[in-house]
Formats: C-alpha cells, structure tokens, sequence
C-alpha cells in the first residue's frame, strides 16, 4: 500500500530560506482578512486601498519588500505573521514544497539573482 508524500519540514522547505515572492509582489487582500474585521492579518501590517482591500505594508514600494518579512532574501528568511498571512500569501507557491514551484515563484527568484527551483 503506498502513502501520499510527506511535505517538508519548515527547514526543508525552499520558501522559508527564499522569500523572494515577500520582496517582489504587491500583496492585495481583502478587507475581511484584517483583526479588526474578524480575520487574521494585523492591522498594522496592513495600508488600506479601498473600502474593500488592503496591502501588506511595505508591498506598494518600487522595490517591494513585505513589512512582515526578515532575513535575508535567497538565504534565510522569516514571515513575522506566517500563521496569521492573508490569503494571497497563503496561495503563493503551495507546491514550490514539493519541488513544483510555478511562474512568478521563478520570476521572483530571477529579480533577486537566484537560481530556479528545481522543476521549474
């Protein structure tokens, strides 16, 4: 009887030594996802855009880089709010674990001078 494979653990895992998506992208979600409106993402974390969205702070700047996020990109890095991120973040790269990282994972890498991820 076979078994699904098991994911890596956070240390094996390409994403938490990356970190280039955190200091690429611009992070949109919706409001509902703040504390103050019953979801999970601090307030303070966040800039509001509209009555109905808000970014991570830090994301809207020409060289983005997410508020939440530390280390060094490509080497080690740490999200501040991993348990608490908003859904966009929660999206990003869900196979890159398993060794299926898709397009913008590669593009991220590439803006900071890294290698793909194997399979890509």
């Amino acid at each position: 009887m076979s078994s699904a494979p098991a994911l890596p653990s956070d240390t094996d895992n390409a994403c938490t030594r990356c970190g280039a998506c955190c200091a690429s992208f611009r992070v949109d979600f919706a409001r509902e996802e703040l504390q103050s409106e019953g979801g999970c993402v601090p307030d303070g974390l966040a800039v509001e855009v509209n009555d109905f969205t808000c970014r991570m702070r830090g994301t809207d700047h020409a060289r983005p880089r997410c508020a939440a996020l530390s280390g060094t990109v490509g080497v080690s890095v740490r999200c501040g709010i991993h348990e608490w991120r908003p859904s966009p973040c929660r999206e990003f790269g869900e196979l890159a674990p398993l060794g299926r990282p898709d397009d913008a994972c590669h593009r991220a890498r590439l803006r900071h001078g890294l290698a793909p991820l194997p399979g890509c």
